[in-house]
Parts: structure tokens; sequence; C-alpha cells
């Protein structure tokens, strides 16, 4: 049987007896994209202040991106790692310029490249890996394992040993880091758990330490990286360099790729057998990633993000239920009076406006790079309408 647009019933009912059920039955059924707006199998359209999770950089259906993927499929979409490829060379060469890194391992996902950064942690010969507690990395057995969220852990323990998961203070890390920690992994900004910051000079402060026992700063941007923080990467913002940095998401603008950079004495870890993905680095992939940093880039869309960031974060200070708001640039999280995120996100996709709720009280707003006067204005109008109604209801 071949699926077509059907009635919400429907498709409900064939997802419900055919996808496994790891998931929450899911809030539409989209059928198509236009720059920053999605619309579903009904005809209702809904500005898409989401992006996929920070992963459609330059919104849906872009004319760079569709060009770039559909002559590429029409030349070459894969060759193993037997070979290499003119777009995966030139996609190398780009993210190393952009992050400064020496290397660059190519994998398909966010997961993946914590995988690698793993592997990368092991061959330091030392046995501790540390994480952050309320961090979120993957949910493959190695990167569920540094994921700070016990919920999520323990339906699948064991996993890897010697992961330890501190209090995201530098008192924590001191009194934690020793000369048998491999690598410290932290995310500059952490999503899953509501857009929160790090404490103000904590990224400095792990750079310091880790240098001073001889342990690997791996800093996962698999959601702050390519521009959406408002710099090209979140650490760049904090003066520092690490040894290693775990990509995807918005490189790809949609299409599926990952990537781990490493610097310094960190490129030379791992050597030739000891990783490798069949369809890492495929020229598909690669060529989609190259148009659309290059897009990213020629636009002057990473200045986009930090401008319009704060042109939101004035906004949304300003409306009802927000007491707190999060974030840089365009990743950016907002603190509610309660645990009323999910009903603030139902109103908001009856407003035809989708955000998210990573948790009761946060709501995570992760728009494409390209939004505008126009974009903001209909998110305020929608977004304000959304919290009126969840503060008109009251608590329930």
């Amino acid at each position: 049987m071949t699926h077509s647009t059907s009635s919400a019933q429907a498709w409900q009912d064939e997802y419900s007896t055919r996808i496994m059920k790891s998931a929450a039955l899911p809030l539409a059924e989209l059928v198509r994209g236009e720059g920053c707006y999605v619309w579903d199998s009904e005809g209702t359209k809904y500005l898409d202040f989401l992006a996929g999770i920070a992963v459609n950089a330059l919104g849906h259906a872009h004319p760079v991106l569709v060009d770039a993927v559909s002559r590429q499929i029409a030349t070459l979409a894969h060759v193993s790692n037997y070979f290499a490829t003119p777009p995966q060379l030139e996609l190398a060469e780009r993210l190393l310029r952009l992050s400064g890194g020496d290397r660059v391992f190519f994998g398909n996902s966010g997961a993946e490249a914590i995988e690698a950064a793993i592997k990368l942690a092991r061959r330091t010969g030392r046995p501790r890996i540390l994480a952050l507690q309320d961090s979120f990395h993957g949910r493959t057995m190695g990167s569920l394992s540094l994921t700070g969220k016990p919920a999520l852990r323990e339906p699948f323990e064991p996993l890897l040993p010697n992961v330890e998961h501190i209090d995201s203070t530098v008192e924590a890390l001191e009194a934690a880091l020793g000369s048998d920690v491999a690598a410290l992994v932290v995310e500059p900004i952490k999503g899953e758990a509501g857009v929160v910051d790090l404490p103000a000079g904590y990224l400095a402060a792990a750079r310091e330490l880790t240098s001073r026992h001889g342990t690997l700063l791996i800093i996962d941007e698999i959601q702050t990286g390519a521009g959406r923080t408002g710099s090209w990467f979140a650490f760049q913002q904090h003066g520092i360099v690490p040894d290693a940095i775990a990509l995807a998401k918005g490189i790809g603008g949609g299409v599926p790729i990952g990537a781990l950079i490493a610097y310094g004495a960190a490129a030379d870890l791992l050597t030739a057998g000891q990783h490798g993905s069949t369809f890492g680095g495929n020229p598909l992939a690669t060529a989609a990633a190259n148009a659309v940093l290059g897009e990213i880039e020629r636009a002057g869309l990473v200045e986009n993000a930090r401008r319009r960031g704060d042109e939101l974060r004035r906004i949304l200070a300003g409306l009802p239920l927000v007491e707190e708001v999060r974030g840089a640039g365009l990743l950016i999280g907002v603190g509610l009076s309660g645990a009323l995120a999910p009903a603030v996100t139902s109103a908001a996709m009856a407003a035809g406006l989708i955000v998210n709720a990573p948790n009761d009280t946060s709501i995570r707003i992760a728009p494409p790079l390209i939004i505008g006067d126009t974009e903001i204005a209909e998110f305020t109008e929608k977004f304000t309408t959304a919290l009126e109604a969840v503060a008109a209801k009251g608590p329930e």
C-alpha cells in the first residue's frame, strides 16, 4: 500500500500501527514547506519557529539547497570511504576554516559525532569521561551514556562504564578532574534541558582546568553550531580553543550529516582502521552541507541570527507568563511561570505557530536563520495569542 495525504484520523491510525512506539503521536502530518512555513495534510499553514529542532537553517525548500542536492544526485550520490570526492574535500576545508580545527571525521548524525568523540577520548588511554547533569548528547548507547538525564538512561543500563555526570559548576569540575580523566564533554547551551546557559565563565575555566590536567575538552555544538547562536560556533564567544567539537543538525540544512572536528594533538588520536562510517562524508550529504554553509556565509546569516535573536529576546521579555529568556542568537529558551509549556505549544499550534516544549516550564524557539521583520512580527502576534489564551484559562 502506498501512503497518500489523508485525514487526521487515517494517518494517525497508520502511524500508531506501523511506527515503533518510541515517540509520542505526531502533532500533524506535514506535506510541504517553503521558507519559514510548512503546510499539513489538511491545508493548514504554520510559521515554523522550531526548524526541525535547529536543523533547517535555510528554512524549507531553499533554492540553493534544492539546486545543490539535485545536481549532486544526478552526478554521484554515494561512494564508499575507499574513495574521496570533491564535495567531501570542499566541506572539510570549509569546516576547518570556519572552526579553526585541524582534522574532521564525517558521520551521519549528532549521535554519531558524539560516538566518534567517545572513541577519541578512549584513545588517550584514560578511563574516565565527565559530562554534565541534565545534558543531552544523543540516544545511541554511547551518546546516551553521556546524557545527564537519568530517566532516559535507566531503561537501557548498563551503559558505558566510567562516565560520571557532575554539576555545571567550576567547583564540581575541579573536584572531579584528575590524571585518569580522558575528557569533559559539554554543551555550551543545554538545548534539551530548555535552552539553559552555562554559568558565566564556565567554558573558559573548563578550558584552563582540562588543559592543566591533560584532559580533552570536547564541546557538543550539534544544536549550537552553524551560526545559530550568532557566531559560527558557540565556543567562539568564549575566547577558547577546544580539543574537539561535535557537529550535525544545521550544517546539512535538513540533509543528515554529522562531523567531529579535532584540534592540535587530538586530531591525530584516531588512526587508520579505528573508526569509519559507510555513509559518512558521502558526496550527496557533503554537497548539501557546502550549499548550506556557503549560503549562510554569503547571506550574512550568522549576523542575522545574532541581531534577530537579540530582537526576539527583547520582545519575549515583555510577554505574559514569561519569567526568563535564555540562550544566544536564534536558540532561545523561554522560562514560564508554572508548568504551562505543553499548553502553550498546543495553543501556538492552534494559532498556526510551531514551537517546542522540552520540559513543562520551558519553550524552545529555534527558527530558520533567514527570518526577518515579517516573520518576527507574525511570531510575536501568534505567540502572544497563545500565551494570552493559556493565561486566561488559568492552571488546570
